[in-house]
């Protein structure tokens, strides 16, 4: 019996896609108000792009990438953790004490025809509040793809 060896293949958001998602992110949160910071990582957690909004609160720097990095390395968004976890006691105060993980709204993984491709997260304001800002910069994903043919 032979033994194949193979290459993964898989696709990652380039700089040119994290740079209009940011964008859009940043345009959300001029409209809402709200100072923000908005990650933009890789398909394993890179640091793709990234913008603190003037005046957004110092610590919302890291949380802004731990959440993008959460979403894209756990092909997961952060507000679903809670619910999967907190009727789990010993896995919720367990869990959340991995490094880098969140487990509150506002990281969100970036997908394209359902291929995981990088993360976004967003930290400054309530957590539902980072959520729209993930949101509005996934609607012009969806907006973009959806122009290609």
């Amino acid at each position: 019996m032979s033994e194949f060896i193979t290459a993964i293949e898989s696709k990652n958001i380039s700089l040119a896609l994290a740079n209009k998602l940011l964008e859009a992110a940043v345009e959300k949160g001029k409209e809402m108000g709200i100072p923000f910071s908005i990650a933009i990582v890789d398909r394993v957690g890179n640091l793709k792009a990234f913008s603190a909004m003037d005046n957004a609160p110092v610590l919302s720097l890291e949380i802004a990438q731990n959440k993008a990095f959460s979403a894209a390395t756990y092909n997961r968004a952060t507000h679903e953790w809670y619910d999967r976890l907190k009727d789990d006691p010993p896995l919720l105060h367990g869990l959340v004490h991995t490094e880098r993980l969140v487990i509150f709204g506002g990281g969100y993984p970036i997908k394209i025809n359902d291929e995981l491709i990088g993360g976004i997260g967003v930290s400054g304001g309530h957590y539902s509040h980072d959520m729209q800002v993930c949101e509005a910069a996934l609607e012009v994903l969806g907006e973009l793809t959806s122009k290609v043919v």
